[in-house]
């Protein structure tokens, strides 16, 4: 079974079909997550840059950080433009007080909150936004939920307890905040949207996520079968469907920092 690290760095491997296969969060959910007149955005766990491009279309300055040379290289191919950096949540190659949003996109799970979070206000400028979003499809319709049915065995994300011992649970899309007072005025919202995917499509997605990616080949192999049935069973010789998709959507203001005595 392989362990959160090597899930956490996993996507790699499937760069291309990722970026292609992945949603990116909706306009309207990347424009409730920024803070009003946002000059400088820094795209934190960027990955293929699903979140990096979405920001480019409403953000004069977007910078992404990402710690996978195999998903900064489909990062940069994408959108040469933007300034592409190598980089955890955890430790910022960034200034002091130098952005005016750091955003998360379906990857706040895998950070370390307990560093990330001085991290993360460290670069935040007083009044800066943390936002933080989970897009993927939506498991609330019946069809949806059942494709997980057929993920290989202990493919459930990994999520670990205050001791640092893997449990299995189903993944949380919230934020906990370590105390300190770094952060306030919390807000949570979400974003539907359907987005028409192929069955071909659909299937290879699935594959795109760490349990998957990392599990056994032949259980891969015989999950992506019985979903695909599921799926030509449910929509008999549909050329597309229209997949069910949610933004799950957190954000908060960086608070005031003190000011200093002379």
């Amino acid at each position: 079974m392989a362990g959160r690290q090597q899930r956490a760095m996993s996507f790699g491997a499937v760069a291309e079909d990722y970026d292609r296969l992945r949603p990116s969060p909706p306009g309207d959910a990347v424009a409730w997550l920024l803070p009003e007149g946002c000059a400088v955005a820094v795209d934190v766990a960027a990955g293929t840059g699903l979140l990096t491009r979405a920001l480019a279309r409403q953000v004069p300055t977007v910078i992404a950080v990402e710690p996978d040379p195999r998903m900064r290289a489909v990062l940069s191919a994408r959108s040469p433009d933007v300034r592409v950096v190598d980089g955890r949540g955890e430790a910022l190659p960034l200034p002091d007080a130098s952005a005016d949003a750091i955003l998360i996109s379906s990857a706040w799970h895998w950070l370390d909150p307990v560093r990330a979070v001085p991290e993360i206000a460290r670069v935040l400028r007083d009044g800066g936004r943390l936002g933080v979003t989970w897009t993927s499809r939506d498991r609330e319709v019946d069809w949806v939920r059942v494709l997980d049915r057929f993920r290989p065995p202990g493919s459930a994300e990994p999520v670990e307890d205050a001791a640092g011992v893997t449990v299995r649970c189903r993944r949380h899309r919230d934020v906990m905040l370590p105390e300190g007072g770094l952060f306030e005025n919390v807000e949570r919202t979400t974003f539907a949207f359907t987005r028409p995917m192929t069955i071909d499509d659909i299937v290879d997605m699935l594959a795109t996520y760490s349990g998957v990616i990392t599990a056994d080949p032949q259980e891969r192999a015989v999950g992506g079968r019985r979903a695909r049935a599921v799926l030509e069973q449910r929509f008999p010789g549909a050329d597309e469907i229209d997949v069910p998709m949610r933004s799950w959507c957190w954000r908060a203001d960086r608070a005031a920092r003190a000011c200093r005595q002379a």
